[in-house]
């Protein structure tokens, strides 16, 4: 386990951008009986969805959010000296999205540019890179945009994601400054899950082609292709309620911290169950803990930023916010932060 402190180094602005298009889980009977739609709902918390539409993907909600932020900030566009794209559904293979948003965007021709995948924990690694090039003289803002358009990459028919996962796209630009104090990390890795969380077809292992591409009814009755992500739910379940209260209570320690200090838990939204098991074995307030899953299912990577802009008002300046995220492979970690003087903008749609 990697345990990290940071000086000085915080958040400034976050925004986010999700699709217009609503989905209630209740209206997917052509899919499932009304039973099976009803425990879903109690079990997870998703009531609802947002689906981008055919022409929109991951960049586009992105650039939306990213837009806000200048527009409504006094964060400029030369003020970028770096970008992190993050997304698990980028818009194309070839090339990478980053420097497609930064030329959109109008940005230096000297930013750092990087494509990054690390799926559900996308916007913890990515605030880790972010505090590691803030370190540099020469870096002063750091923009972190994860988005995800999953909904464009599972069968409606797979009992595991078709009620689950949910589109958005985010932005958080960080900087310097003393109001930020310390920010402490614990970043953890355990590689051998391949299988618990995969989409197996349409890279260079397995190609794509016709047969990959024909949907086939599973174990479990649910009907996915392999061009379509597979996740074991019971794996990902049983991993992450093993690792995760370990991992959090000791960042803790790390930090000299009490559960019942920290201001604000913003857990990555996977399920309610999840969350609130892990919340349980942590002794967490549940007062404290922020919720969007209702609204917008996983959001893969974007769901703690997405989480904190949806409750905006229940983040004070200057709050200490707990961040912890699982994602596929599997790769996990837990975030301890202030918020400080953040502006987090009203959410947009598009």
């Amino acid at each position: 386990m990697a345990l990290l402190k940071f000086n000085n180094i915080g958040l400034k602005a976050i925004a986010a951008s999700v699709p217009h298009k609503i989905v209630k889980t209740t209206s997917l009977t052509s899919y499932y009986t009304e039973e099976e739609i009803e425990k879903f709902i109690a079990a997870t918390g998703v009531e609802e969805r947002r689906f981008a539409d055919p022409d929109v993907c991951a960049s586009d909600l992105c650039y939306k959010a990213a837009y806000q932020i200048f527009d409504e900030t006094d964060i400029n566009r030369e003020d970028v000296d770096a970008l992190f794209f993050i997304s698990q559904s980028p818009d194309y293979k070839i090339p990478g999205i980053s420097g497609i948003l930064q030329s959109k965007l109008g940005l230096s021709k000297e930013t750092i540019v990087y494509d990054v995948n690390m799926s559900c924990s996308g916007f913890i690694h990515g605030l880790l890179m972010a505090y590691n090039f803030l370190q540099q003289p020469g870096i002063n803002n750091v923009m972190i945009m994860v988005g995800e358009t999953l909904t464009k990459m599972i069968s409606m028919q797979d009992k595991g994601t078709g009620k689950l996962l949910g589109d958005a796209g985010t932005v958080a630009v960080l900087g310097k400054g003393e109001q930020y104090g310390e920010s402490f990390f614990s970043m953890n890795t355990d590689g051998a899950h391949l299988n618990s969380v995969i989409l197996p077809a349409g890279g260079a292992r397995i190609p794509s082609s016709l047969e990959t591409m024909k949907l086939v009814e599973q174990e479990d009755g649910s009907m996915r292709s392999q061009e379509q992500i597979n996740m074991v739910g019971d794996d990902v379940f049983s991993f992450a309620i093993s690792v995760l209260p370990k991992d959090i209570k000791k960042l803790l320690a790390f930090a000299g911290k009490e559960m019942d200090e920290i201001d604000v838990y913003a857990f990555h939204q996977a399920n309610n169950f999840m969350s609130n098991h892990i919340a349980k074995k942590v002794k967490a307030n549940p007062e404290k803990i922020l919720h969007s899953i209702q609204k917008y299912g996983n959001t893969a990577g974007s769901s703690i930023p997405l989480c904190m802009v949806e409750n905006r008002d229940k983040i004070s300046p200057n709050s200490s916010v707990l961040m912890n995220a699982i994602g596929a492979g599997f790769a996990y970690g837990t975030v301890l932060l202030n918020i400080a003087d953040c502006k987090i903008l009203e959410k947009t749609e598009l």
